[in-house]
């Protein structure tokens, strides 16, 4: 039983549960809005429907959740709007750039959080090593992204935008992970995700198209629907574990390996075409990636933390409390 409770709160079960939803969840989004052309409203369900299911496991005694409070929900209100900035951002550069260069964009973006986790995080720099596998992260997909017939350069702008949010998203969540103390991971799952459907009622108000859609859904597009839901909510939960333990450098790296994962399916499910080179780069970003090592606390904020443990948990200690309690509800 010790042994079952030490993995459900180790980083190798956080990390492959985020792998596995990822992967999972974007094949289920591709058939929900194929099935329901309403791409707002099955965002808007994936959030209720998480928010949904944490307080009925609550309500069954299956799990431990905090209660909603007006000082915990002031600061993970920011998490709410950069969440559905980067979205937004997200779907506009891909709209005026092909995903080579959008993935580029993404993956040249552990260099500037490493570096931010210096900054603001207090973490040392990355090693020699660590530095020669975040470039080859970055060379692996400029070498995919110039093999795709494709290519383009244009939609710099919100490539831009979309980059300067994303960071700023790494390191904030990972900032309150840090400093706002949670009684269980359940309570960050249901504060970012019922504060990010709110603003979302709006457009769906607004959008004929997206109405029209959602009531003439078929039962198979419902069946899709509730799929996702499941899968956003399992992944809403492994994303906020493994921001726990990792670094926000390191999370990003993850999420980095999981778009590489996503084009393998993708050349393999939808027949996507890529040259033989670009195989290879893409497992170049693989190996790079398993060649980084986390950069450790700075010894100054190690020192700061353990003089203020009487008065105060560190960070770590909050991170590793935090998944424990998780855990020992599940």
């Amino acid at each position: 039983m010790t042994v079952s409770k030490t993995f459900l709160t180790s980083t190798p079960f956080a990390v492959g549960g985020y792998m596995l939803c990822s992967a999972c969840l974007l094949i289920s989004n591709k058939v929900a809005v194929h099935l329901m052309p309403a791409p707002s409203f099955i965002l808007f369900a994936q959030l209720m429907g998480t928010v949904m299911v944490v307080k009925v496991a609550e309500a069954l005694g299956y799990i431990q959740c905090d209660k909603l409070e007006r000082s915990k929900i002031i600061k993970f209100m920011p998490v709410a709007f950069i969440f559905l900035a980067t979205i937004y951002m997200n779907i506009k550069s891909l709209q005026y750039a092909n995903v080579e260069t959008f993935m580029i964009f993404r993956f040249s973006t552990p260099l500037c959080i490493s570096v931010a986790d210096y900054v603001f995080l207090g973490r040392e720099l990355p090693s020699a090593r660590s530095w020669m596998s975040l470039l080859a992260l970055l060379g692996g997909a400029v070498g995919y992204g110039t093999t795709d017939s494709a290519y383009e350069v244009k939609g710099y702008t919100f490539c831009a935008a979309w980059y300067v949010i994303f960071c700023l998203d790494q390191i904030y969540l990972k900032h309150i992970v840090s400093t706002v103390k949670m009684d269980s991971n359940w309570g960050r799952v249901l504060y970012s995700n019922l504060l990010a459907a709110l603003p979302l009622i709006v457009p769906l108000c607004l959008d004929d198209t997206e109405r029209e859609a959602v009531e003439n859904a078929t039962s198979q597009g419902i069946a899709a629907l509730l799929v996702s839901v499941i899968l956003g909510a399992a992944m809403s939960y492994f994303a906020w574990m493994a921001r726990s333990l990792l670094a926000a450098t390191s999370f990003t790296i993850v999420g980095n390996v999981c778009k590489v994962f996503t084009i393998f399916i993708n050349v393999m499910i939808w027949d996507k075409h890529a040259s033989g080179f670009g195989i290879v780069c893409l497992i170049c970003c693989l190996g790079a990636a398993y060649f980084y090592k986390q950069a450790p606390m700075r010894a100054s904020i190690k020192q700061s933390d353990e003089e203020e443990l009487p008065l105060s948990v560190s960070s770590d200690s909050k991170d590793a409390a935090s998944s424990t309690t998780t855990s020992t509800t599940k």
